[in-house]
C-alpha cells in the first residue's frame, strides 16, 4: 500500500534525526537514512536535495510566517515589537515540533558544517526580516539593526529554551527580549570615556 508523500518525508526527517545522533552527521549516508525509513535513496531526494536539507527543510515556511507576523502587526508598533510578534508564532511552530527542533537544534551545534550552513540560512531570514520592516517605514539602518539583534535575541530564547524546557519558548522570548530593551535604553546613556 503506497505511503503519503508527507508521511514519507516526516519518516525520512526522524530517521535522519536518530542517524544523526548515533552515528554523527558526516558518518551517516542518505542511503542509510532512506533504508531506516523503510524506503528507496530515490525517495530521499524526492523530498530533500542533500541529507543537510532534512534539518534546513522548514525555512520557505518559517520565512513565510515571520514576515507575514511582521507585515500584520499593529501600526504604531516599535520595530523590536514587530519583530517580537514575528519570533512568538516562529516559537509556536518549534514549539509543536519539539520531538524535531530539540535534537534538530543540538546535531547543528555539535557539527561544524552545519552551523556554517545554519549562519547561512539565518542571515538569509535576517535579511528578509530587515526587508519586512522596510515595507513597514522603517529606515534602512534600523531595520538592518533591528533584524539582526533580533535575530540573536531570538537564537538566544531558544538557546535558552532548549536548556530548560519548564519554560515556554513564549516565556523565554519575553525574557531575552525584556534584556534587549534593557541594553537598547542604556546604550545611549553611559557617559563617553575621553583618552586623557
Amino acid at each position: 500500500m503506497p505511503r503519503s508523500g508527507e508521511d514519507a518525508r516526516r519518516r525520512l526527517q526522524q530517521a535522519a534525526l536518530e542517524l544523526y545522533r548515533e552515528r554523527g552527521f558526516e558518518q551517516t549516508t542518505t542511503a542509510e537514512i532512506a533504508a531506516r525509513a523503510g524506503v528507496n535513496e530515490r525517495t530521499f531526494f524526492r523530498h530533500f536535495p542533500d541529507k543537510r536539507e532534512v534539518l534546513f527543510a522548514g525555512e520557505a515556511d518559517l520565512r513565510a510566517a515571520l514576515t507575514q507576523a511582521v507585515a500584520e502587526a499593529p501600526d504604531g508598533l516599535q520595530p523590536f515589537e514587530m519583530l517580537l510578534r514575528a519570533f512568538r508564532r516562529a516559537g509556536l511552530i518549534l514549539e509543536e515540533n519539539r520531538s524535531f527542533s530539540e535534537p534538530r537544534l543540538e546535531i547543528i551545534a555539535g557539527t561544524p558544517t552545519l552551523r556554517e550552513r545554519e549562519l547561512a540560512k539565518n542571515a538569509s531570514l535576517t535579511q528578509a526580516l530587515a526587508q519586512a520592516l522596510r515595507q513597514r517605514g522603517i529606515s534602512d539602518q534600523v531595520a538592518d539593526l533591528a533584524a539582526q539583534s533580533g535575530w540573536a535575541t531570538f537564537h538566544h530564547a531558544l538557546e535558552s529554551w532548549i536548556e530548560d524546557p519548564s519554560q515556554s519558548v513564549d516565556e523565554h522570548l519575553a525574557q531575552a527580549f525584556d534584556g534587549l530593551r534593557v541594553l537598547s535604553a542604556t546604550a545611549g546613556s553611559s557617559p563617553t570615556q575621553t583618552e586623557d
